[in-house]
């Protein structure tokens, strides 16, 4: 199974639309969004996504109960700041990345893969045994760079697409 992961859309709503383009291309099954959407009206075009998505907040998500509900009328689950996803018998963390207490819980060791957002850098990297996947950021207000990545939950591998 072929997961996206994104981070970082900061009301980028072009890029998300261009993010939601390369996921379809790719024929992804899920998606999941590690947090900073920002504004409610960033939920729109994800109703052409076409897969389930799974989401946490980040630390600009002020509107987090609005977000919540219009991210439902499109079909997403947002779960707070944490959520723990079993997919393609792995067990996955989802987190933002801003909260110490979260990121100490996704690399319990509980995990096989954690993905996280926050510093807008790309990174895969193994780490006691555990793959920590940074998807970079969409909206590409930070490093200049807008990406995306992909997991490959049979190969247990993952890897960063520019959009």
């Amino acid at each position: 199974m072929i997961i996206g992961l994104i981070s970082d859309t900061h009301d980028n709503v072009p890029m998300i639309k261009r993010a939601i383009e390369r996921l379809k291309e790719e024929r992804v099954k899920l998606v999941l969004h590690a947090g900073d959407y920002i504004s409610p009206f960033t939920a729109k075009p994800y109703a052409e996504l076409g897969v389930p998505m799974i989401g946490v907040f980040g630390n600009n998500c002020a509107e987090t109960e609005a977000l919540k509900k219009v991210y439902a009328d499109v079909g997403a689950d947002l779960r707070g700041y944490f959520a723990k996803i079993e997919k393609g018998g792995l067990m996955i963390a989802l987190t933002h990345g801003h909260l110490k207490s979260e990121m100490d819980r996704a690399m319990s060791g509980d995990y096989d893969v954690v993905v996280r957002g926050h510093v807008h850098r790309t990174s895969i990297g193994e780490e006691n045994g555990i793959l920590v996947i940074n998807p970079g950021e969409v909206c590409g207000y930070v490093s200049g760079s807008n990406t995306i990545a992909f997991l490959d939950t049979e190969k247990r591998f993952a890897w960063i697409s520019e959009l």
